[in-house]
């Protein structure tokens, strides 16, 4: 397999959104709401900072748990080190988190545990005093069923159908058997299309909840690479964070520091700055067995929707103290909870996770927990060997991919069309008679300046319509170029969307086996802050 690899930055693709770029440019308005730029020097010093605050007994209660979670598989080499590195207080994390979407969802799933993977070698390498080890955590106790239940393949959405409630990890993968048959004819008889088969009859079609078979299937395709995996509903690592549940329930901290720090983003950083989560008055859900309620709180007592008799502040204090598994931390409350029970030093995310992370700092420190660095994950286009060649053909440049399919069209028709239907010639020479006329205006009579300023948008105006007007004639005399470079850009951004958003791995593993695994391990630089394309 060749492949070759090409890096663009971040903010010359138009794809990222104004504050991450300015997180990434390190922009001064925002340094108090982060812990500062991800470097190699700053994340070995956020490794001293957290041995310094995370406790023997949370690090054993943790390896204890990935152990027991572990019961009954494979574990290879690489696992079995990284899970006995773990129990040494020099060893630290680097982590990415991600809902347990089926056959993984979009591409970027992979992305994020590939960038985990690279940077945890790196800091190694650079390192020799300490250990580093990547984690998954699996959202096991997220709600939103509609949002794991489908993956597209090939232009195809295979969707799941099911009318289970509650947090997504304990749904039961029975139902799946249908719609994985489907997918699996869709597959072929390729040497990658069996080992993918073979891999979904060991997880999702080997029966169990979908934790269990996203855990399997996961496992499977990193655990060469040392990848841990951790399911965060348990009891015992709920124990270790009783105290923030505490004080959730007593205080609501956490809604007053984000509220406040909301506030302190509009006047430090930009008064439009909108947030990407909405602190609510309780950061935590009640799980029964198919359902997850949210807690409401009404001035002494608690209760949630569908719960005819309210609970005593006592009442539910037991509860947390003598049962914490039945309590969840929402968006807002999750990430102070895996700080709490990981010796973790970065989190790898994408904008839009990294968007709400940097509402929480001041409530970390409000915690006593060190607030990690926040790393924005490696983003890639994959271009096959066919549209490889399309591109030399059309001579466009990696980076003008990533332009709107209208803006990069218009491009190329004003470069392959045999007469020139660019008028800004015309426009300076409009602009240097203009400049005179207004000069002869204010010699003679300045009332006439406005009048002159006014032809002189008239007549740019005009022209810009005309230009507007040859190239809309000249695209429908290219029309058969048109519509094929129309129709390769789709191919690379589907829906005008970065493919890697709506495209699952399943369509490269079957193209590179886990050979698309090995190249993005050695191709991917997590700190670099570059989307990298790839030519297969």
């Amino acid at each position: 397999m060749t492949m070759k690899a090409h890096h663009i930055p971040f903010i010359e693709t138009g794809y990222f959104s104004d504050l991450m770029c300015d997180y990434l440019n390190d922009k001064k308005e925002l340094a108090s709401f982060h812990s500062g730029i991800p470097s190699f020097e700053s994340l070995y010093q956020q490794a001293s900072t957290k041995k310094g605050v995370y406790s023997t007994e949370t690090r054993k209660t943790l390896c204890e748990t990935l152990y027991h979670q572990y019961t009954g598989l494979d574990l290879g080499i690489p696992v079995t080190e990284n899970l006995q590195l773990l129990e040494n207080d020099n060893t630290f994390t680097v982590t990415t988190g991600h809902q347990l979407c089926l056959m993984t969802g979009p591409l970027y799933f992979i992305y994020k545990i590939v960038s985990t993977i690279k940077l945890c070698r790196q800091l190694k390498e650079k390192y020799y005093n300490l250990d580093f080890v990547p984690v998954y955590w699996m959202a096991t106790e997220d709600h939103d069923f509609e949002e794991i239940s489908s993956f597209i393949f090939r232009g195809k959405k295979f969707k799941w159908n099911n009318e289970a409630g509650g947090a997504v990890g304990k749904i039961k993968t029975k139902s799946l058997g249908s719609l994985l048959g489907l997918f699996k004819q869709e597959l072929g008889s390729h040497i990658n299309a069996t080992l993918l088969k073979n891999l979904i009859e060991e997880s999702y079609e080997a029966g169990g909840d979908l934790s269990h078979a996203t855990r399997i299937f996961v496992h499977s395709l990193f655990k060469s690479y040392g990848l841990l995996i951790l399911d965060a509903d348990h009891a015992a690592l709920k124990k270790q964070f009783v105290p923030y549940l505490m004080e959730e329930l007593q205080e609501q901290t956490c809604e007053k520091k984000v509220i406040a720090q909301i506030k302190s983003l509009k006047e430090k950083y930009h008064t439009q700055y909108k947030p990407q989560v909405n602190p609510r008055k309780l950061h935590l859900f009640f799980l029964e067995e198919s359902k997850r309620h949210q807690l409401e709180k009404s001035e002494t007592d608690f209760t949630w929707e569908e719960k005819e008799k309210t609970i005593s502040e006592d009442e539910i204090k037991g509860w947390i103290k003598d049962t914490p598994e039945k309590f969840s931390p929402n968006v807002l409350m999750r990430p102070l909870y895996q700080e709490v029970i990981l010796p973790n030093i970065a989190y790898i995310g994408g904008g839009g996770e990294l968007a709400y992370w940097l509402e929480l700092k001041s409530f970390f420190d409000s915690q006593n927990v060190p607030f990690p660095l926040l790393i924005l994950r490696n983003s890639v286009l994959v271009i096959s060997k066919k549209n490889s060649r399309k591109i030399n053909k059309l001579n466009i440049e990696f980076k003008d991919l990533f332009l709107k399919r209208n803006v990069l069209i218009n491009k190329k028709v004003r470069q392959i069309s045999n007469i020139d239907l660019d008028l800004s010639p015309f426009k300076k020479i409009l602009e240097e008679q203009f400049d005179k006329l207004e000069l002869l205006s204010r010699e003679t009579d300045p009332s006439f300046e406005g009048a002159v300023k006014a032809q002189k948008s008239k007549q740019f105006k005009g022209i810009d319509h005309l230009e507007r007007r040859l190239l809309k004639a000249q695209k429908l005399k290219l029309k058969d170029q048109v519509e094929r470079l129309a129709l390769f850009h789709e191919q690379l951004f589907p829906g005008g969307e970065l493919q890697e958003r709506v495209e699952n791995f399943s369509d490269f593993y079957l193209e590179y086996g886990n050979e698309f695994l090995e190249f993005l391990v050695k191709t991917l630089e997590p700190l670099s802050a570059k989307f990298t394309v790839i030519e297969g």
